[in-house]
Parts: C-alpha cells; sequence; structure tokens
C-alpha cells in the first residue's frame, strides 16, 4: 500500500449472506477492496475490517464461499472475516452479530449483490469526514440495466406499497405522481446531495457511533423495513444524506419478483412498521 495508510479514520464494513450468489459476493467484495485502496491512497482512509456473517447457508454453499475466500487475493489494510452463524434470523439480525465486535470510526451496511465504483468509498467517506451532522450517507444506485434506482424514500403510506407490491403496471401508471414522490424522484434525480428521510439497507455508510447508540437494527424485522425503521432512528443522531457522487450497482430485485415467500415477508414487515411509526392510508 501507500504511505496513507497510518490514517486514524477506519471503516467496518458488513455483509450478511444467505445462499446469495457466489459471483455476486465475489464481485461485490472485490469492488469493495478496490474502492478501499482508491480511498486509502487517496489519505481519507487506513484499515478496514469486513465481516462476511454467513446466516447457516446451506453447508456445500459454506464450503464453497470458503474455498473462494482462500483465494482471494491479500490486500493491506483490508481484512475479510468469515462469521458463519448457527441459524438465521434474519438480515438485521445478521449485522447486529458484529455490532459489539466494530472497533471503527466509520462502518458500512453492504449488501451480497452490490458493485461499488473506484470512488466511492473516498466520496462518502469524504462527505461523513467535511459535516459532523451527517450520520448517514446513501449512494446514486444504478441497476444492472444502466438506469438509476430510487431507493431512497419518503415514509411511506399503506396505498403506494400496496400499489408496489401488488398492483399490475397500467394500476401503477395512474398513481405515478404519488409513487414519484414517495422515491423521492423530485430531489434525487439531481446532482446536488439532498437530505432523505429514509435509506436502503443495500448501501448505508455511516457513523458507527450513531450506529451504536441506536441499537443496530430492530431484530423483530425478519426481511424488509428494517432499514426504513433504522433510518428513522438514525435521523435523531442527525441527517441521512443521498449523495449522487457516491455510486454503486445494484444487482437485486424488488420483494414483488422474489415469489411468495418474499411476499408474506414484505407483507408482515409493512404492518410491524407502521404499528411501530404511525400508520398513514393515503
Amino acid at each position: 500500500m501507500t504511505d496513507s495508510l497510518p490514517c486514524v479514520h477506519t471503516l467496518t464494513v458488513s455483509i450478511v449472506v444467505h445462499n446469495s450468489p457466489l459471483e455476486l459476493v465475489c464481485t461485490t467484495v472485490s469492488s469493495l477492496c478496490r474502492a478501499a485502496r482508491f480511498a486509502q491512497e487517496a489519505g481519507c482512509l487506513g484499515r478496514v475490517t469486513v465481516w462476511l456473517v454467513d446466516n447457516a447457508s446451506a453447508a456445500g454453499y459454506r464450503d464453497a464461499l470458503q474455498a473462494e475466500i482462500t483465494r482471494w487475493p491479500a490486500a493491506e489494510g483490508f481484512d475479510v472475516r468469515y462469521f458463519p452463524q448457527s441459524g438465521n434470523r434474519g438480515f438485521g439480525c445478521g449485522h447486529n452479530t458484529v455490532l459489539a465486535r466494530l472497533d471503527s470510526e466509520f462502518h458500512l451496511i453492504l449488501n451480497p449483490d452490490v458493485h461499488l465504483q473506484d470512488d466511492t468509498l473516498q466520496r462518502g467517506l469524504g462527505a461523513l469526514q467535511r459535516a459532523d451532522d451527517i450520520v448517514l450517507v446513501s449512494p446514486r444506485v444504478t441497476g444492472s440495466s444502466g438506469e438509476q434506482e430510487f431507493l431512497c424514500k419518503r415514509y411511506p403510506t399503506a396505498l403506494v406499497l400496496l400499489l408496489r407490491g401488488f398492483a399490475p403496471g397500467f394500476v401503477r401508471r395512474l398513481f405515478k405522481r404519488q409513487l414519484a414522490n414517495y422515491e423521492v424522484r423530485d430531489l434525487c434525480s439531481g446532482n446536488t446531495p439532498v437530505e432523505v428521510d429514509i435509506a436502503s439497507g443495500c448501501f448505508m455508510l455511516l457513523r458507527t457511533a450513531a450506529l451504536r447508540a441506536v441499537g443496530g437494527f430492530n431484530e423483530d424485522f425478519f426481511l424488509y423495513f428494517e432499514d426504513f425503521d433504522l433510518s428513522l432512528r438514525l435521523a435523531r443522531q442527525g441527517r441521512l444524506i443521498f449523495d449522487p457522487g457516491v455510486r454503486i450497482v445494484h444487482h437485486g430485485g424488488y420483494a414483488a419478483s422474489k415469489g411468495h415467500r418474499h411476499l408474506g415477508y414484505f407483507i408482515r414487515s409493512g404492518i410491524r412498521f407502521f404499528n411501530r411509526h404511525g400508520w398513514r392510508f393515503l
């Protein structure tokens, strides 16, 4: 590495997998390593520790993943730690398993299906380092097709969630304005950082102290809406910012495209979210 490595700013990363596509996991970690090196060489980042939390994947998958990890090239200042779990208690719980072990100034909650641009960490950490009142940075996200995904949100209504989860395309087009407002398209289409209410859990770059202060994710949410809940609680610690200069590619999908079991998780977690934070219907 370079002489910039002793920088005092440290980063931890948690990635939760559960039989996740190995090719995407490898791509995610590889792009993370390149982005870490870029930030280290720019002098804004020191050591990086990555916690790869395995939420009780199948035995064959675990063997294959550990074999892949042994083939990853070693990088100075970039340490990957495999952390298998005995059971799958959900996305948020998986991330929480390392909360007590974090010794960093900054922490990145990252999906195993994300590709970081080389300057993603440099730009995101720079935003946090320049403004003490910012607790979380959310990136500009594009999908595999290259189109922007609007993953930051305003507080949802039950109508909007029903439209997104169940309505056919022609019905969603009738409510285009409401859906665009929910997705903060008016603010997140531009090139200027803006404050948002809710950030996506696929990439949350935040202050470790703020995450620890709110106790991490609420483990009552097994899957879906745990990032909504966390965002609202983090907002009591400081500002959540969408920064279009921080860029990632997201290869994930929406609940409606993942089958009936995921729709069940979506519905139960949505009801739990509204019961906890307040119902809005229209």
